[in-house]
């Protein structure tokens, strides 16, 4: 049974999350404050975090970054605020995907379900051969270690970051539109917002290229999507 935090000052709306996901077979504990959530979250054995964005004392963007410091299990931010800058910023912090309230319970546990799904299927028992490599122009993608060198030097991805990557290198010429990622590498379809793919390609040309504005690796095909070059 997959174990579920939830980091949510509202009681009411975690007692409510914590219902829905318990009728659907998960284990969930709740934490109403940031500093109780991550300390948790790092000494507990989750397997996806429901973090809310807007908390006092230590918010959800801070209780993000320490967690993903120590863990890679999938981070989904929730919040009441609509801005795109607070989107981004969760995901470049390495939020797996972001939610914006008001949301129904139905939709949530769609997203925790495909996110559980995907991260299994990546880093569960069925990893392949320890020399699982895909290297491509000074860039050198261990799959079974999950480590990413540029150059010879070891650049930090998150999750999601590395599984794009990889992706998009084991096929390389191919131009997927972001649709297309999105249900790839998130596993979702209408459930989910495809603009986090553009936030995630930003932040993987800021560690594999040399000018990010000026990319070599990933480009963008205007009114269609994305293919990696080599």
């Amino acid at each position: 049974m997959s174990k579920i935090l939830i980091i949510e000052d509202e009681e009411t709306i975690a007692d409510l999350e914590k219902d829905y996901l318990e009728l659907s077979e998960f284990q969930v504990d709740i934490c109403n404050t940031g500093d109780k959530g991550l300390k948790a979250a790092l000494e507990g054995d989750y397997n996806l975090v429901i973090l809310d964005l807007m908390m006092p004392g230590m918010d959800g963007f801070e209780v993000c970054k320490n967690i993903r410091k120590e863990k890679d299990i999938p981070i989904l931010m929730v919040s009441a605020r609509k801005d795109d800058i607070d989107k981004i910023r969760g995901l470049g912090l390495g939020a797996d995907d972001y939610m914006t309230k008001p949301f129904s319970p139905s939709e949530l546990v769609a997203r925790v379900k495909a996110h559980l799904a995907r991260y299994e299927r990546l880093v569960g028992t069925n990893q392949k051969p320890q020399n699982d490599i895909v290297e491509i122009r000074g860039i050198r993608i261990d799959k079974t270690a999950r480590r990413v060198y540029v150059d010879g030097e070891e650049k930090v991805f998150t999750t999601k970051e590395f599984d794009l990557l990889t992706f998009l290198a084991e096929n390389p010429n191919h131009v997927f539109t972001k649709e297309e990622l999105f249900e790839e590498i998130w596993g979702m379809g209408p459930v989910g917002d495809i603009a986090t793919v553009t936030v995630h390609i930003k932040k993987i040309r800021e560690k594999i290229e040399k000018d990010s504005a000026k990319p070599q690796y990933i480009e963008t095909i205007w009114g269609v999507g994305y293919r990696f070059k080599i």
